[in-house]
C-alpha cells in the first residue's frame, strides 16, 4: 500500500468517525485555503467557470463564485466518506431527484434507462437513492492509479448497492454488459460531460468544442431505451437532482450520424442544467479542446 492509499483509508475512518458538523467544518476551511492558493485544480476550475458563466461576470462576482465551487466540491468529498456508514432509510431520505416517478414507471414495466449525468453535486448519492429504492442499477467506474484506490472505490459503491463494471480492463467490453442490463430494465446512469478516451464525440458545450462519450446516445438508440439527463445541484439541506427528457432520438441517418446528433442534444441538456447551478460543477480537468492542456497556478 502506498501513501495515496493510505491517505484515502485514513480519509474514510476519519471522516466517518467525526460528528458531520466537525467534518463539515473542516472540509470548508481547507477549501477556502485551496481557493485562496489557487492551485493548478482550482485554475482549472476556474477556466472551466468562466467558460460556463462568459466574460461579462464582475471579477469578484466571479472569485466568490470560484470559491463556492471549491466548497461544494469539498462537500462532495466529506458526503462521499461517509456515504457507507449511512443506512438504507438514510440513502432515500438524504437524495431528492424531481421527475423520478418517470424512473419508477420504467423500472416497473422492465424498461431500461440511460442517465448522463454531469460531474455536479454528488453523483454517488444519487446512485445510492436508486439503490435504496431497490431498483436494478448499473455504472462504469474509471481505474484509477494506484489499483488499491480504485478497488476502494469499486468496493465503496458496490457496498451503496450498484452493479459497477471497471471502464478498462474488464473481461468484456462496458458496452455490451450495459446493453445487456439496459434490456432486463436496469437504469444505467453514465457521467456524460467529459471524454476519457480521445475518441469522442466533438460537440459544442458553452460555445466551445470538446468531446463527449458517444456511449449514452449510443446504448439508447440501439436499445430503444428512454436517454434522460439530469441536472445535479446542492441545497443546504443535501444535494438534489432533477431529470430532463426523455431526449427525442434522432430518426434520420446512419448510426454514426444520429449518436453525434444525440450526443449534441446531451451537451445542450447537460449545459442547461450546469448553467442553473455552475458551482456545483466539479470540473477540475480539462474540457474545451480549444485550451492549453496543463494550467498554471493561480493567483491568490
Amino acid at each position: 500500500m502506498n501513501l495515496t492509499e493510505v491517505g484515502y483509508a485514513a480519509g474514510w475512518r476519519l471522516v466517518r468517525a467525526l460528528p458531520e458538523p466537525v467534518a463539515a467544518a473542516a472540509f470548508r476551511a481547507g477549501a477556502d485555503l485551496a481557493a485562496h492558493r489557487g492551485g493548478p485544480g482550482t485554475t482549472r476550475l476556474a477556466r472551466n467557470l468562466r467558460q460556463v458563466v462568459g466574460p461579462d461576470m464582475p471579477e469578484d462576482e466571479f472569485d466568490a463564485l470560484v470559491r463556492r465551487a471549491v466548497r461544494s466540491y469539498a462537500r462532495y468529498w466529506m458526503e462521499a466518506f461517509r456515504l457507507p456508514s449511512r443506512t438504507r432509510e438514510q440513502h432515500r431520505r438524504g437524495f431528492v431527484l424531481g421527475g423520478d416517478d418517470m424512473l419508477a414507471e420504467n423500472v416497473a414495466a422492465g424498461r431500461g434507462s440511460v442517465v448522463a449525468l454531469p460531474h455536479g453535486g454528488n453523483w454517488d448519492a444519487a446512485g445510492a437513492w436508486v439503490a435504496s429504492q431497490g431498483w436494478p442499477i448499473i455504472t462504469v467506474a474509471e481505474r484509477l492509479k494506484p489499483e488499491g484506490v480504485y478497488e476502494r472505490f469499486l468496493a465503496f459503491r458496490r457496498g451503496l448497492g450498484m452493479e459497477i463494471i471497471p471502464a478498462t480492463g474488464g473481461d468484456r467490453a462496458p458496452i455490451d454488459v450495459l446493453g445487456e442490463r439496459l434490456d432486463q430494465g436496469y437504469v444505467v446512469p453514465l457521467l456524460a460531460d467529459r471524454d476519457l478516451s480521445a475518441r469522442g464525440v466533438e460537440v459544442t458545450f458553452f460555445g466551445g468544442r470538446t468531446r463527449m462519450p458517444p456511449g449514452p446516445a449510443l446504448l439508447a438508440l440501439k436499445h430503444n431505451a428512454p436517454l434522460y439527463t439530469v441536472d445535479m445541484w446542492y441545497e443546504p439541506e443535501g444535494p438534489r437532482g432533477a431529470l430532463r427528457g426523455p431526449l427525442a432520438p434522432p430518426t434520420e441517418g446512419p448510426l454514426d450520424q444520429r449518436v453525434k446528433a444525440f450526443t449534441q442534444q446531451i451537451a445542450d441538456s447537460l449545459a442547461a442544467g450546469i448553467a442553473e447551478h455552475p458551482e456545483d460543477w466539479h470540473m477540475l480537468q480539462r474540457v474545451w479542446l480549444d485550451t492549453p492542456a496543463t494550467t498554471p497556478g493561480r493567483a491568490a
